[in-house]
């Protein structure tokens, strides 16, 4: 009979720098969704109909990221954030007002090669933090999660004319 879990060293089965990074993504990916929503709603011009069913893709695969994320949050028994005030507290990403003429469709998407970039990042400092503290599971799921940013953000590159680093 196992009186007690042993993982790996460890003398519990705790991840509080996974718990910490997840909740970080938590709040990064409902603020990039909400950038989305905002270039969804104002951007013009002749790439819109195209574009525009891109940005309800790029939502709906933000939705499932943030909800699989929040779950496995709470599942190693942490509390994700769940407030939009704790969102914009924590997220390292910008929100401002929309505003029609703001942008062109191309500052538009390069606001979002931007904003992906930033959350591709993450993602790598989630699974780095995952894999020191040994928790597997979560490591795997957010290796699936990087791999679509960083397709996203090849996606968004090419259609500035730009590879898949930004350059030309």
């Amino acid at each position: 009979m196992i009186d007690k879990l042993k993982v790996s060293g460890h003398d519990n089965y705790d991840f509080p720098k996974t718990r910490a990074a997840l909740n970080q993504l938590v709040a990064d990916i409902s603020q990039l969704s909400v950038n989305i929503h905002q270039t969804h709603w104002y951007m013009r011009g002749k790439e819109f109909f195209r574009l525009h069913p891109l940005m309800d893709d790029y939502m709906d695969q933000l939705a499932e990221q943030l909800d699989q994320i929040a779950e496995r949050l709470i599942e190693i028994g942490g509390a994700p954030y769940s407030t939009t005030r704790e969102f914009i507290d924590h997220t390292g990403l910008p929100e401002e007002t929309g505003e029609f003429g703001k942008y062109t469709l191309e500052d538009y998407m390069e606001r979002l090669v931007n904003q992906y970039e930033y959350l591709r990042d993450v993602f790598q400092q989630a699974m780095l933090v995952s894999d020191e503290e040994k928790d597997w599971p979560t490591q795997d799921m957010l290796n699936g999660m990087k791999e679509l940013t960083d397709k996203n953000i090849w996606m968004l590159n090419a259609f500035l004319g730009k590879g898949p680093f930004g350059d030309k």
